[in-house]
């Protein structure tokens, strides 16, 4: 009995040896940050967010020369223009700044909403992609290497692009 316990023990940690060895051989790795750089797809996504980026600051832009302008022109009649003009003038001005500031807000925002319709159907087949490869070899887990700090095992990174079409 006492021979038969230390070979028990060693059976034991022999098995969960082979099934930790077993896991780490059905892990795999990728580097989405690589696919989305060179994704055709994404890179035309870039182009529009980046188009559309310049409507706004071109926008913007006009927006604040107007402003600037109109500034100049009060700011020189100021001391020719009665006092309930300047007033009218300084609440005009108020809302203009306001009209701009919001304006430049809502462009940010729009912009980021734009940035998200545009790119999740792309991670959504990227995900996919990454599903199908990683299954059709056997893994059960894909880690986005990225924020791996060791990735010694299968990189499925370049089989993704494959799948992809790029």
């Amino acid at each position: 009995m006492k021979q038969l316990r230390p070979l028990l023990i060693a059976a034991v940690l022999f098995l969960g040896a082979s099934q930790i060895a077993t896991a780490q051989s059905k892990t795999a790795h990728v580097n989405v940050s690589e696919i989305m750089a060179k994704m055709p797809a994404m890179l035309d996504a870039q182009k529009q967010l980046e188009k559309l980026g310049a409507t706004y600051d071109a926008e913007y832009k006009t927006m604040g020369e107007e402003f600037q302008t109109k500034l100049k022109k009060y700011e020189s009649e100021a001391a020719t223009a009665g006092d309930k003009a300047n007033e009218e003038r300084s609440k005009e001005m108020q809302e203009m700044q306001k009209r701009i500031t919001d304006y430049r807000d809502n462009a940010q925002k729009e912009l980021q909403q734009k940035e998200q319709d545009i790119t999740k159907p792309i991670y959504e087949k990227i995900k996919a992609s990454i599903q199908k490869v990683g299954k059709a070899k056997g893994f059960q887990y894909v880690l986005n290497s990225e924020g791996l700090l060791l990735a010694d095992g299968p990189e499925i990174t370049t089989d993704v692009k494959k799948d992809l079409g790029f």
